[in-house]
């Protein structure tokens, strides 16, 4: 979450929006920008999501192999 929060952040100030601009074009509260760009791990999906997407931004998901326990 940390790299997520860290490039929403980037692709704000590179936009030259405060929170509550991005906060208002993405249609959440000022108070999930602040969530999402600390890393707070109570941030929702959908609402990280709306925000991406106001920003211009997307999430790709990568299977890995999964690591068998060895018990």
């Amino acid at each position: 979450m940390v790299h997520i929060a860290e490039e929403v952040r980037r692709a704000r100030e590179a936009q030259g929006l405060r929170q509550d601009e991005l906060a208002a074009a993405a249609g959440v509260s000022t108070r999930l920008i602040h969530q999402i760009e600390n890393a707070k791990p109570t941030t929702r999906l959908d609402g990280l999501l709306k925000v991406l997407r106001a920003l211009g931004l997307t999430v790709t998901v990568i299977k890995r192999p999964l690591r068998r326990s060895t018990k």
